[in-house]
């Protein structure tokens, strides 16, 4: 069960529960199920952090091979301009032909860094959003109990 799952089911546990005549919306819940949710969602949360990680990891992936491949397609326009040095109209040819392809290869470096951190910020927004709204629902489910034990 994830995380959200374990909070729907301390929230049906809490629908289910019988209120105690005039105690002011107090009720009566199975703390030894409450407890065992709540070890459940303790057992998720690092799940959770750790897909965060490996999306973090997954971004650096994807920029270092996207400088990779940048690196190697200007290795081979100098390469490639290099062989053409013979004749004066070779050269120009070549040195134009080698900043086209430089300047392709950045503009598609710069793209997919960006996809790439667009990609990584949305997941993480994701993840975050998820976290806080679980820790809300946390907090709301402990004052419930707080406030159901009079404390």
């Amino acid at each position: 069960m994830n995380i959200d799952e374990i909070l729907d089911v301390i929230d049906e546990l809490l629908d289910r529960s019988w209120s105690l005549p005039l105690s002011g919306g107090r009720c009566v819940v199975d703390a030894d199920k409450v407890r065992d949710l709540i070890d459940d969602i303790r057992l998720n949360i690092p799940a959770e952090i750790k897909q965060a990680k490996a999306i973090v990891a997954d971004r650096s992936d994807i920029i270092d091979n996207a400088k990779k491949e940048a690196e190697a397609i200007v290795r081979k326009a100098e390469d490639r301009a290099r062989a053409l040095v013979s004749e004066q109209e070779v050269v120009k040819a070549a040195q134009a032909r080698a900043s086209e392809i430089l300047s392709q290869a950045q503009m598609k470096s710069r793209e997919i860094r960006q996809a790439a951190q667009e990609y990584s910020d949305g997941c993480l927004m994701k993840t975050e959003e998820l976290l806080v709204r679980s820790l809300t629902e946390v907090k709301a489910t402990r004052q419930a109990f707080r406030n159901a034990t009079g404390k």
